[in-house]
């Protein structure tokens, strides 16, 4: 098992990608400690790792609170000894579909101000505890719109913005043991629901049969012709977090079947 020993957090778990990332670090060894504002999703993710003979722990947190944030890792250090993997899969407050020039200024900057801060906050505390073991890694996830995807409103600005902190401080904190990388993925359809996606982009407002065409548009989009699946995205961090991928930091990599060229 590659994360074998590891203690792990995960924010954002009790989300789609989140619930995988989380499930597939437990069954590679680690021991996940489980970060999110509801109790109950994260609850449901904790009892999944339990029933499979993983090892879980539960701690509603708000990523925006730095105190709490940085307590909450203090606190898994106290229980386990060290933080050896952090990775940020929280949702950001995204708004798409509108042209850049139609859309209000509190709609470009939630996504951006929630989702830097939040990758900062969570880094940061890792970071802190990391340093002292002279270990550990940080991984980020995005869509990768940073490269230019009209129409997708305030994602590219907060991918950008999260793309260069994934890159500074993987400079900044290399010399002293930690990898600093992401995930670019989009897409996923197992994490569609027309709930989620009327509300992201209220020009969609699909139906069941605009959702399968949107499966299908996508999936043309792709260079395999083919969407990428969250066991992917999640074995893909697995093997970031892992000693198997020490020689990589600094980067992102691009799990998105070749929607894009890096």
């Amino acid at each position: 098992m590659s994360l074998q020993n590891k203690n792990a957090i995960v924010y954002g778990a009790g989300g789609f990608i989140g619930g995988e990332v989380a499930r597939k670090f437990a069954r590679e060894g680690a021991r996940v400690f489980l970060v999110g504002r509801t109790q109950e999703t994260l609850e449901k993710v904790a009892a999944q790792i339990a029933e499979a003979g993983g090892q879980a722990s539960v701690a509603v947190v708000d990523a925006l609170d730095e105190a709490a944030v940085d307590q909450h890792a203090q606190t898994v250090v106290d229980q386990a000894g060290s933080i050896d993997v952090s990775i940020n899969l929280i949702s950001r407050g995204d708004v798409q579909g509108i042209p850049l020039i139609d859309m209000t200024t509190a709609d470009l900057l939630r996504a951006v101000s929630n989702g830097l801060t939040t990758n900062f906050i969570t880094s940061r505390a890792a970071a802190r505890q990391m340093v002292k073991q002279g270990s550990g890694v940080i991984l980020a996830l995005n869509s990768g719109s940073a490269h230019g995807s009209p129409m997708m409103g305030s994602t590219g600005p907060v991918d950008a913005a999260t793309d260069i902190l994934v890159r500074n401080l993987a400079h900044e904190l290399g010399p002293r043991g930690v990898r600093v990388l992401g995930i670019w993925t989009a897409g996923l359809p197992e994490t569609f629901t027309l709930e989620r996606l009327n509300a992201v982009n209220s020009t969609m407002q699909l139906d069941e049969a605009g959702l399968q065409a949107l499966y299908q548009q996508l999936d043309s989009m792709r260079a395999t012709k083919k969407s990428p699946r969250l066991a992917e995205v999640a074995a893909t961090a697995a093997f970031l977090a892992s000693d198997d991928a020490g020689a990589i930091t600094g980067t992102w990599l691009n799990v998105s079947s070749g929607m894009f060229q890096d």
